[in-house]
């Protein structure tokens, strides 16, 4: 066989991995390779993904990833896949990138942009030493101990490995401070883990006594985040990890020590009887401290966890956090310094790690409130000004404001769904709770409950029903800040902003609330009542650092407040509240509560990887479809036949214009009716629509006459179907259905209406009907 006939396959079979095995790729103890899936692709509406992204092959020795090849079949130029390796080297972080057709090698240094052919390719020792010139003993002593992988069941995904061997490389220089910034739902507490099992079973520590094994503490400032810790350190053995509580302290007389991996949470480091607890340590007992969550976004905040590192200065101290470098956290960045790995919220759900999501606006007629005299006046004392979202439940309340915004939104949702509401405090979520139990179409007396600091240990234990995917119940939980962050729940579809939101860091901490992956959620919604998507006016929104001192800041939040209005303190996220002494209620006079209108528009998650309005959305979808249709009779050539009406919407796909997307498009052109060929031909072409029943009707009428009468009966029931459901009935995947739902057998179809043939003729002639004006 000549190698112009061969396959990929083929050639990589007969030509490139025996070139690998003879430099020891496989061979040579630590070394490894693996044909990589680098992420799956983006989440796309109906159970699909994006492009996945697969290396052919990966090198990794001592657990780095230290090149990737990408393969192509003999018949092609051996640069053919280059550019490909490239992309995946970048994204792996591996210091080379090589394209072959097993005829030619070809190699590009992705350090200092390098390139040329091989004669010859390198061993496992050759290319760590090229990729590793610095001589570091601890990289080696890592390297040695394998990932735990319960028993290599699953493998970190790449971003994952890229940041456990950028904190373990900084480790290894010596550096005493470490930051690594990843969006919610990556998988952070995993990463500590690898971590903690590279630095106890290499027996680092602090000291460079070779044979003793760290003292490493996880530190939280939730409960439910250390218990969340504690549980994924399971592979650690019983008696080398420890909780310190007060239980645990009171019974032993003091902070536990016999252990290697401990955890515990802030509040109980600085409570205790004479002296807080975490000074019943030597400040040099811990080796290695993970700071869970480290950003911090007040002083009382930031003195509180510094005065605890501070205390255990000579411990090498990593943070974990979600949140890019702002404002309101540069203290934070200013201690660890810059991070030593980055994954944005922007590149998981691009890479299909994270749920894609788009935003509800709902503003209202009453956003604002002037009393003009009519209303009454309940308790408090009316101030001549016109009172604005950051008033509303700290010192003015209306209750029918408040119901009307939770009807909205149950009128919205799918009340079957996972749903976290903020409230403006923790008495509102109490009122906000009562609501929704009072118009909930669900019998269950436990469907909605409030989780916030006051609700103690039983609000503890429905945020964990509520995170157990295979219960229902409860479906919704109301909270003000304590749900804001540590909550691992994987099916939330649904999050309600009912309070405002000043802070970029707070936006995505929320935001990450829906963004973890669960089958069948395809995306998740914000109901923002708020205005707190203006979040996404500020162009860096996805984590670069803020502007150097002196340039003008982006902005990062809702507008300023009106003056003469008072920006009230925000509530504590673990605590009890201080309410003013008294707050302004009001009962609006009868019949303005029916007054109460709302106004949705949307934002989405764009195919560019940006948020995207309605508008912006119909101005990018008009210009794609340029590039796809000539003129009308081409659109309807293609909608008219099922095959073709497939190719075409797999194309807008493509683009990022998935089916939930394009439905919404109807609403947005006032349309709701109508089939996504009039929303397209409308858009494009400025067509008026017509409604799914105009366009069976006229069927009905005209283009059924000549059928007989069996197969005029199977047609009506066709199109009885495409008029209540949609142009998704009219696929030739449908026909089957179709007729096994009416007939019961094939062969009893084909009894009744003919030969195949004849029957899919007959459904793509309708079709044709359906679209011919």
């Amino acid at each position: 066989m000549s190698f112009l006939d061969e396959t990929e396959a083929d050639t990589r079979a007969n030509r490139i991995d025996p070139v690998l095995a003879a430099a020891g790729w496989g061979k040579v103890e630590g070394s490894r390779i693996r044909r990589e899936v680098i992420c799956p692709g983006r989440i796309i509406p109906g159970g699909k993904r994006g492009e996945r992204l697969s290396a052919d092959y990966v090198l990794i020795y001592r657990d780095q990833k230290l090149a990737v090849v990408e393969a192509k079949r003999a018949g092609l130029g051996h640069t053919a896949g280059l550019a490909q390796a490239k992309n995946y080297a970048g994204r792996l972080g591996a210091r080379f990138a090589y394209s072959t057709n097993g005829l030619g090698w070809y190699e590009a240094d992705m350090s200092d942009g390098a390139e040329g052919d091989l004669s010859g390719f390198p061993t496992p020792d050759e290319l760590w030493e090229r990729c590793f010139s610095d001589a570091n003993r601890w990289r080696e002593r890592f390297g040695a101990v394998p990932f735990e992988t319960a028993g290599g069941k699953w493998e970190l995904r790449y971003y994952q490995h890229r940041a456990v061997n950028a904190a373990l490389e900084a480790v290894g220089r010596g550096d005493n401070r470490i930051l690594l910034t990843l969006a919610t739902g990556t998988g952070k507490t995993s990463i500590a883990f690898q971590i903690a099992w590279k630095l106890f079973n290499a027996r680092w520590n602090i000291s460079n006594e070779p044979t003793r094994r760290p003292r490493i503490l996880f530190l939280a400032d939730r409960n439910i985040l250390a218990d969340q810790a504690y549980n994924a350190f399971g592979a650690f053995p019983s008696d080398a990890i420890a909780r310190i509580d007060p239980g645990t302290i009171r019974k032993k007389g003091g902070v536990p020590k016999n252990a290697s991996i401990f955890f515990t949470i802030f509040q109980t480091f600085m409570t205790g009887e004479n002296q807080p607890s975490y000074e019943g340590y030597p400040p040099d007992f811990f080796d290695f401290i993970v700071i869970d969550e480290c950003h911090r976004g007040g002083a009382k905040d930031e003195s509180t966890w510094r005065g605890v590192m501070e205390y255990f200065s000579p411990a090498v101290q990593l943070g974990l956090t979600a949140t890019p470098k702002r404002k309101h956290n540069a203290d934070t960045y200013a201690y660890f310094g810059e991070p030593a790995y980055t994954y944005s919220l922007r590149e998981g759900i691009e890479d299909g790690f994270l749920t894609p999501f788009k935003v509800r606006q709902m503003a209202s007629t009453i956003d604002e409130y002037v009393y003009d005299g009519t209303d009454e006046v309940l308790s408090g004392e009316v101030e001549d000004r016109t009172y604005t979202e950051a008033d509303f439940n700290t010192r003015i309340v209306i209750e029918e404001r408040e119901k009307s915004r939770v009807a909205e939104f149950m009128a919205q949702i799918d009340q079957r769904q996972k749903t976290l509401v903020f409230c403006a405090t923790q008495e509102h979520a109490l009122r906000v709770r009562d609501y929704i139990n009072q118009i909930k179409t669900n019998p269950s007396p436990n469907y909605c409950h409030r989780v916030t600091a006051d609700d103690g240990k039983l609000g503890e234990q429905h945020l964990r029903d509520f995170q157990d995917n295979d219960k229902t119940i409860p479906t919704i939980l109301t909270t003000s800040h304590k749900l804001s962050t540590g909550v691992d729940a994987r099916n939330v579809r649904n999050i309600v902003l009912m309070r405002p939101i000043r802070s970029m860091i707070e936006f995505k901490q929320i935001i990450g609330r829906g963004t973890r992956v669960y089958d069948g959620k395809d995306y998740f919604t914000i109901y923002d009542f708020v205005r707190a998507h203006e979040n996404f006016n500020d162009p860096e929104w996805d984590g670069e650092p803020e502007p150097p001192e002196g340039d003008p800041p982006s902005p990062s939040g809702p507008d300023p407040l009106p003056p003469g209005t008072i920006d009230p303190p925000e509530p504590p996220e673990e605590g009890g509240e201080d309410d003013p002494p008294e707050k302004l209620r009001i009962r609006l006079a009868d019949g303005k509560e029916r007054d109460i209108q709302y106004i949705a528009a949307t934002t989405y998650w764009g195919p560019d990887g940006r948020p995207m309005t309605s508008q912006e959305f119909l101005e990018r979808l008009f210009g794609d479809l340029s590039d796809l249709i000539a003129d009308e009779d081409e659109l309807r050539r293609n909608w008219s036949d099922p095959d073709k009406r497939a190719h075409f919407t797999a194309l807008l796909e493509q683009r990022g214009y998935d089916a939930d997307k394009l439905s919404d498009m109807r609403r947005l052109i006032d349309a709701p009716d109508s089939d996504l060929f009039d929303v397209l031909a409308y858009i494009r072409f400025t067509t008026p629509p017509k409604t799914r029943t105009d366009r069976a009707d006229a069927v009905r009428d005209d283009g059924l006459a000549d059928a007989e009468a069996e197969m005029r009966a199977f047609l009506l029931g066709v199109l009885n179907a495409y008029e209540m459901v949609g142009e998704s009935e009219l696929g030739t995947d449908k026909l089957s259905d179709f007729l096994t739902a009416r007939y019961g057998t094939f062969s009893d179809a084909k009894a009744a209406l003919g030969d195949v043939a004849s029957i899919r003729r007959a459904f793509f002639d309708v079709q044709r009907d359906l679209y011919r004006q």
